[in-house]
C-alpha cells in the first residue's frame, strides 16, 4: 500500500479512537442545525411579506446561504482544535522520530497526515449537509446553489486543515499549535478589514484578495469561477509546502 495512504489511514483511526473527535462531531452537527433551524424561524416571520414580492428570494437564499456562512464560523473555530496534535504530539511523545526511520519522505507524511485530517472534516460536512437536505421534505431548494455552498465550506476546511498542519510542524505543543493555528485562521479570515474604505485600491484589493470570507462568500451565492478555486488550491499548497519545509529542516537538525 501506498505510504500516504497508510499514514492517512493511521491518522483517521487515531481520529475516530479520540473522545475529543466525537464530541467535536456531536458539538458541530448540534450547532449547524441549530444555526439552519434559526434562519428557518426568520424565513417564517418573513414569509407572510415575501408571498406578495415577484421574484423574492427563496429558502435557498433565506435560509439555506446564511446558515452556511455561520457553519463557516464553527469549522474555523473547531479546526485548530483537530490537527493541534497531528505533529505537535507526535514529536512531544517521540513517535514522530519512529515515523522518520520508516522508508517515508516528509512529503508522504504531510500528505497522508493531511488526507486523514481532510477525511474527518468531509464526514462532519456530510453530517451537516443534512440539515439543508430535510428541507427537500417540506418544499424545493436551490441544489446548485447548496452544492456550491458545501464546496466551498469544504475548500475552506481543506485550507483550515493545511493552515492547522503547517502550524502543528512549527512546536511541539498541542496547546500552542491550537492557539496559534486559530490565530493565523483568524487573521486570514478578517485580514480586508485592515483596509479602509477611502484606502488605496490596490492595497484594499489585494487584502480583499487574501480573506478567506472573501472567497467562501462566492461559493454561498452559488458562484463557482476559477479565482476561488485557484486562492484555494494556492493555499492548500502553499500551507502544506510550509509544513514540509518545516519537517525537512527538523530532519536535517535545522
Amino acid at each position: 500500500m501506498n505510504p500516504i495512504w497508510r499514514i492517512a489511514g493511521r491518522e483517521w483511526r487515531a481520529l475516530f479512537l479520540s473522545p475529543l473527535a466525537w464530541v467535536i462531531l456531536a458539538v458541530s452537527t448540534f450547532l449547524s442545525g441549530w444555526l439552519f433551524l434559526s434562519q428557518v424561524d426568520v424565513y417564517l416571520l418573513l414569509q407572510p411579506r415575501l408571498a406578495g414580492i415577484e421574484g423574492a428570494p427563496g429558502v435557498t437564499d433565506l435560509v439555506v446561504s446564511p446558515a452556511l456562512g455561520s457553519v463557516a464560523i464553527v469549522l474555523l473555530l473547531i479546526a485548530p482544535l483537530v490537527t493541534m496534535r497531528t505533529l505537535a504530539e507526535e514529536r512531544r511523545n517521540g513517535t514522530l522520530l519512529l515515523l522518520r526511520s520508516a522508508p517515508v519522505s516528509s512529503m508522504q507524511i504531510v500528505l497522508g497526515k493531511y488526507l486523514g485530517l481532510l477525511g474527518f472534516f468531509t464526514v462532519l460536512l456530510a453530517l451537516i449537509a443534512l440539515a439543508p437536505l430535510s428541507l427537500l421534505l417540506a418544499g424545493s431548494l436551490d441544489l446548485g446553489k447548496l452544492a456550491a455552498g458545501l464546496l466551498g465550506l469544504w475548500l475552506a476546511s481543506a485550507t483550515f486543515v493545511a493552515a492547522g498542519l503547517f502550524v502543528s510542524a512549527l512546536t511541539d505543543h498541542p496547546g500552542v499549535a491550537a492557539i496559534g493555528g486559530f490565530g493565523l485562521l483568524l487573521l486570514l479570515w478578517i485580514v480586508d478589514l485592515a483596509a479602509t474604505p477611502g484606502g488605496a485600491a490596490a492595497g484594499g484589493g489585494v487584502l480583499a484578495y487574501l480573506s478567506l470570507l472573501t472567497h467562501v462568500q462566492g461559493f454561498l451565492l452559488g458562484l463557482v469561477n476559477t479565482v476561488d478555486l485557484a486562492y484555494f488550491g494556492l493555499g492548500i499548497v502553499l500551507f502544506l509546502g510550509l509544513a514540509v519545509h518545516r519537517l525537512e529542516a527538523q530532519r536535517l537538525g535545522g
